[in-house]
């Protein structure tokens, strides 16, 4: 492998106790993260201190922000800025990759 070519399989993997599974490739100015999210899981409302673009790979659940409640599925992309909360309940197991931009 070199340092321009990733496979997800090949990164190590980290499961919290809530059962999120997550791979990540770091970057100079932006990572990436690969994760899967059980059903029925939930993400409290939080933000984050940089920007952050959400892909949605499969699965489905509603995720809410200050514009309110939206059901998302495969296809679906979040954009959040610096500081913008979020919230989601996961309805199925769902996998995103995130791409969090450095600020």
């Amino acid at each position: 492998m070199t340092d321009h070519l990733f496979a997800w399989d090949e990164r190590d993997e980290t499961v919290a106790e809530n059962g999120v599974a997550k791979r990540t490739i770091p970057g100079a100015g932006a990572s990436l993260v690969r994760i899967v999210v059980p059903a029925g899981t939930s993400a409290a409302r939080h933000s984050h201190a940089h920007e952050q673009f959400v892909q949605v790979l499969s699965g489905s659940g509603i995720l809410e922000t200050e514009r309110g409640r939206a059901a998302f599925g495969p296809g679906s992309v979040f954009h959040f800025p610096a500081e913008a909360w979020h919230a989601a309940e996961f309805e199925t197991e769902t996998v995103l990759v995130e791409t969090n931009v450095s600020a």
